[in-house]
């Protein structure tokens, strides 16, 4: 069985392979097929997951797994949310998207600097599918004013993780992956495919 993965990105393919690993299936990435990328017009991580699912299953005509994650900070109403890619413009880098984070949190309390990561995975059957599979995973912590650690990407220098005292970014790949919201969301939905293949067996 092949599952389409809605993204280029070649080290979530292997993340997920791994994950799946035992079930049977063979995860592709959409790149594979020529899939163009969908425009993530949603107002919620979950919306936009199903978004990009559901572009890969139309082009491919194959079941799809897409995720779609972000940054929430509770001293900001919970932004940057879904806009965390692009957040300072459409063709930010991570750079420029900690900047503006940094900037946003000038006149913030310590206080108020709780964050979260949250990730929403969804596996659709074919395009459309009325019933996808959902699962979310959240990762506590607070946001940094000084970044720490030379490991992962995005806002994750800034990302302190209360228990381990240590940064995102200063984690090994191996714990990141068990700790993270996407690791947490992807072996939930692990789990939910797995009991959905287990009845058809």
């Amino acid at each position: 069985m092949r599952i389409v993965l809605a993204t280029g990105n070649p080290g979530k393919v292997s993340e997920l392979q791994a994950l799946l690993e035992g079930l049977g299936v063979e995860v592709l990435p959409q790149s594979f097929y020529y899939v163009p990328a969908a425009a993530e017009t949603g107002t919620t991580f979950v919306e936009n997951a199903i978004i990009k699912a559901r572009n890969a299953c139309e082009h491919t005509g194959l079941p799809a797994i897409a995720d779609d994650s972000g940054l929430e900070v509770d001293g900001l109403g919970g932004a940057p949310g879904v806009h965390s890619a692009r957040w300072a413009g459409e063709d930010a880098d991570d750079a420029a998207n900690n900047a503006r984070l940094q900037d946003e949190l000038l006149d913030v309390p310590e206080a108020e600097r709780s964050a979260r990561f949250r990730c929403v995975a969804v596996y659709l059957r074919h395009a459309a599918d009325p019933a996808p599979l959902i699962a979310e995973g959240v990762w506590p912590g607070r946001v940094l004013e000084q970044p720490r650690g030379g490991h992962g990407f995005g806002y994750d220098p800034h990302f302190l993780v209360p228990e381990l005292d240590r940064t995102a970014a200063e984690l090994d790949a191996a714990t990141k992956n068990r700790l993270s919201h996407r690791g947490q969301a992807l072996q939930r939905l692990r789990e939910a495919l797995a009991r959905e293949w287990g009845a058809h067996a």
